[in-house]
């Protein structure tokens, strides 16, 4: 868990990105959020997913926003990649921004780092092809897995953030993750709270980047 002076640090970091981060907004901005159990919204109520709900902070917040949740529970960084195309095609025009959320199933089951930074960024690539703005969600693998894996894995993000030149926000689940009351029975998922804690952290970095230059 990142200490609160580094995170308060990491969220200026994304918020003072140069211009080209940023999204030229039109009268209604689409978002795609590309990711796994975590966007998928695991066992919880309809409508209280990560993008349901931060479709809703958005709007709330002064955008006009429509937020595609491609979330697959289950999904590695493999599957992302493979079904990249697919979720784009299914949308009527070229999203305004992608989330792209990977990487926690191919901690718990163990895959080499190397192969999760391949397909992550294949992804990114094929965004970046598509001139599509990415933000990417970094993960953090369980302490289980042992600290040698633990550093190989942790540091994927902020090297292809810094490869590619994109947003990062280093850790999908800060502020929540191994806090009981925050979290669904099985100690890994966000419960609705945890949700919003999330959206509350990433709604405002979120609007910084759709918002008109």
């Amino acid at each position: 868990m990142f200490k609160k002076n580094l995170t308060i640090l990491l969220f200026i970091f994304v918020l003072f990105l140069p211009q080209t981060s940023k999204v030229f907004a039109g009268d209604e901005i689409t978002i795609l959020v590309m990711g796994d159990s975590l966007s998928a919204g695991y066992n919880l109520p309809p409508g209280t997913s990560f993008p349901s709900k931060l479709e809703v902070w958005l709007n709330d917040n002064g955008q006009n926003v429509n937020i595609i949740n491609a979330g697959v529970s289950g999904d590695t960084s493999a599957g992302g990649l493979a079904r990249l195309d697919w979720a784009l095609a299914g949308i009527a025009h070229k999203p305004h921004l992608v989330i792209v959320e990977f990487g926690g199933n191919d901690a718990l089951r163990g895959i080499e780092p190397e192969n999760t930074t391949s397909n992550l960024d294949g992804i990114i690539r094929q965004l970046k092809e598509k001139n599509i703005p990415t933000f990417l969600m970094g993960m953090k693998a369980p302490p289980n897995m042992g600290s040698h894996y633990g550093d190989q894995f942790n540091g994927i993000y902020a090297k292809l953030a810094t490869k590619h030149g994109i947003p990062l926000y280093p850790f999908f689940l800060e502020g929540v993750a191994a806090i009981p009351h925050l979290n669904l029975i099985d100690g890994i998922h966000p419960n609705e709270a945890g949700v919003d804690i999330i959206v509350s952290r990433l709604g405002p970095l979120v609007a910084n980047m759709i918002a008109a230059p």
